[in-house]
């Protein structure tokens, strides 16, 4: 008989899995990305108050630690082109699954740009700049993109048009295809940790092995990575539908097809007809968590872990709550639901606007939350990278 996943087991899963509920938490930030697979990094805040909504002590300090000092936590465009914070582990699996693809189309681009500028051979002269932007990087890294341009005026003064836009230095196309390639990585921001520019090292000398090896023998390392990402999306967020796995990973249909296959993914029903999969370890049913309230920042993965999100996002909320380019900004949830949204004022208050009914011993804790959240964010100021349209009216 075929496994049936309610929309409220698929809850009970998403706020044990997530560390949502009080009792699930944990200060350990390595286990709570891993947990996530990874944490979205393309707003820098992101990254920290995704953490500290799940930590038992929330507190930025852990956060900072792993990335910059013990580097348990690495920072590396992956799938979509997204930018991410990943253990080590699912560094390497997201690379090789999901990164070498984009990076070459990168490069391939780069390439093109680099023959428009007049570059007669365009391979040698990448070779060479790469070449010349790790030696600068060796001397004195980690580098911001200044201070690799003063390093090497002769490549900072060249101009490469890109496609709908205007000319840009030379260095810094060379640095992002650098780091899609894995030979490079961002490491600590210029300025506070709300800022999104970052200093550049290379990626052996950053952690040793860089961002590490594929999971299987050269003809396979592709498939055998994309099966332990697969196999990590599951565990996190199954029950998934084919579509949300093939657009979180950026993957084709025959690439999701081949490692749900290589997990031995189980088809499972769901509420509202269609069929989702979950791991052939991971078939029991989830008890109820209890009672759970979270302020998540925008772009959470628990916000964008789903294509198809009408089981945790209720209809009516959803354009309040995402831009025309499908990005999440700051959410409230409740016992695994997104029932609103929040803003930081600008005397650094925690404004919070509820979208939906809630009972009032959740909206009792919502704002137990918000001033959880004031105190955590001190005297740090920001506002969301993509904002939910409704904060507007949240902070007229």
């Amino acid at each position: 008989m075929t496994r049936h996943v309610s929309d409220a087991e698929r809850r009970a899963r998403l706020v044990t899995r997530h560390r949502l509920a009080p009792h699930t938490r944990t200060d350990d930030v390595v286990a709570i990305s891993d947990d996530l697979v990874a944490l979205h990094s393309t707003d820098p805040v992101t990254v920290y108050l995704s953490a500290a909504a799940r930590m038992a002590a929330p507190s930025l300090d852990p956060v900072d630690a792993a990335l910059h000092t013990d580097r348990t936590l690495l920072r590396h465009h992956a799938m979509r082109r997204t930018l991410w914070v990943f253990g080590h582990a699912h560094a390497a699996l997201a690379h090789h699954a999901a990164t070498v693809d984009v990076a070459a189309a990168q490069r391939r681009d780069l390439l093109r740009q680099a023959a428009a500028a007049g570059h007669a051979d365009p391979e040698a002269w990448y070779t060479e700049a790469a070449g010349q932007v790790l030696e600068a990087l060796a001397d004195r890294s980690p580098l911001a993109a200044r201070d690799v341009a003063r390093a090497l005026p002769d490549l900072a003064g060249q101009r490469l048009v890109l496609p709908g836009g205007g000319p840009q230095p030379a260095h810094t196309r060379v640095l992002l295809v650098l780091g899609f390639e894995g030979r490079v990585l961002r490491t600590r921001p210029i300025g506070t940790w709300i800022n999104g520019q970052y200093r550049w090292a290379a990626a052996d000398d950053w952690v040793p092995g860089g961002i590490g090896p594929a999971p299987g023998p050269d003809g396979d390392a592709r498939r055998a990575a994309a099966a332990g990402l697969a196999r990590a999306q599951l565990r996190a967020f199954g029950p998934v539908r084919r579509d949300d796995l093939k657009w979180w990973a950026g993957w084709t249909v025959a690439t999701t097809t081949t490692a749900l296959a290589d997990v031995g993914a189980v088809e499972v029903t769901l509420d509202g007809g269609g069929t989702g999969f979950l791991l052939p370890d991971d078939l029991d049913p989830v008890p109820d968590p209890g009672p759970s309230v979270a302020l998540l920042p925008g772009l959470d993965p628990s916000t964008m872990g789903w294509k198809a999100r009408d089981w945790y996002l209720p209809a009516e909320v959803a354009p309040e709550l995402f831009d025309r380019n499908g990005n999440g900004g700051p959410t409230v949830w409740v016992d695994g639901r997104i029932v609103g949204t929040w803003a930081q004022r600008p005397d650094g208050g925690i404004a919070t606007l509820l979208l939906t009914p809630v009972t009032a011993r959740a909206r009792a804790e919502v704002a137990v939350a918000a001033r959880g959240l004031r105190e955590l964010l001190g005297d740090a100021r920001f506002s969301a990278r993509f904002p939910a349209p409704a904060q507007a009216r949240l902070l007229a």
